[in-house]
């Protein structure tokens, strides 16, 4: 790979981490007026409308993009992305900005426990001990049996395993779907569950809770377009150690928005789950290199 493929790569990643981030800060910032359920209603509702003017303005086919192999995983996989979403902005009204991002850090560590059961992909012995690890540095963060424990912490972690559902099906997806019809799936499914959702947790609204969901459907569905680009010019193995800038997003902002600054121990777990998460990816990069040389020497 040339680095004037990686350089935009990176930058594409890194840009897409950081809107993310941005919606989980806004989002934090209303789940005092509405419920999270409803904040991820409105975060499809305004990513929803702007998938449309992308494929308008591209002139796609809806028949193309609604052309599937697998129809019933791909209105699947959006559920594990709105209960994703959803755990994630539970806990980001209890819990710190940089805690709650450091829980869903955990997804990569669920992917690999999953991806044998679900996938039947082998996992070695190093990946357990990778995932063993994580969730030593999960214990650290959330520190159960302290006064600091909040049942909240629980939610992050079960948005970090929806989400790790959600990166195995699109694995499976990849093999027979294209990505823009797998990005029509993610919107407009997605908007479908979460309005099957959001009638038993709706909340009066005000104009400005419009504009929130316009405004982070729209920041949203960029985040996913600048993905899109950055898996295009590089390997997933060699952005995914690029996830965990979202870390330093969320410090940032935290500070900045809320006066929030992680503890110790905070950081001491973030450190064992990160150095777990790029455990996982080293293997990952070690194994396929060695079977693309395998798979060279044969031929």
């Amino acid at each position: 790979m040339t680095s004037s493929r990686l350089g935009p790569a990176v930058a594409y990643f890194l840009f897409s981490i950081g809107l993310i981030t941005v919606v989980d800060t806004v989002c934090k910032i209303y789940t005092n007026e509405l419920s999270p359920v409803q904040l991820v209603w409105g975060y499809f509702v305004g990513m929803c409308l702007t998938l449309v003017f992308y494929f308008g303005a591209r002139q796609t086919k809806l028949s193309w993009l609604m052309a599937s192999q697998q129809t019933a995983l791909q209105w699947i996989r959006p559920l594990f992305l709105v209960l994703s979403i959803s755990s994630l902005f539970v806990g980001l009204k209890f819990l710190p900005l940089a805690e709650a991002v450091i829980l869903g850090f955990m997804a990569p560590l669920f992917i690999t426990a999953l991806a044998h059961p679900l996938l039947g992909e082998r996992v070695s012995i190093h990946r357990w001990i990778a995932v063993v690890i994580g969730l030593i540095g999960v214990g650290i963060v959330i520190r159960p049996g302290s006064g600091i424990w909040h049942w909240a912490a629980i939610m992050p972690l079960a948005g970090a395993l929806s989400f790790g559902l959600f990166q195995l099906s699109t694995r499976r997806l990849a093999k027979t779907e294209s990505t823009d019809g797998m990005l029509y799936y993610t919107g407009v499914a997605g908007l479908v569950w979460s309005t099957l959702l959001v009638p038993f947790f709706w909340a009066e609204t005000q104009p400005i809770h419009w504009l929130v969901f316009l405004g982070t459907g729209v920041l949203g569905a960029v985040a996913h377009l600048c993905m899109i680009q950055a898996f295009e010019r590089a390997q997933a193995s060699l952005l995914a150690p690029f996830n965990y800038s979202k870390l330093l997003w969320s410090i940032l902002l935290g500070y900045l928005v809320f006066d929030e600054l992680p503890t110790t121990n905070t950081l001491g777990g973030t450190t064992l789950i990160i150095a777990a998460g790029l455990y996982v990816v080293y293997r990952e990069s070690s194994d396929n290199n060695k079977a693309s040389t395998h798979t060279h020497d044969i031929r």
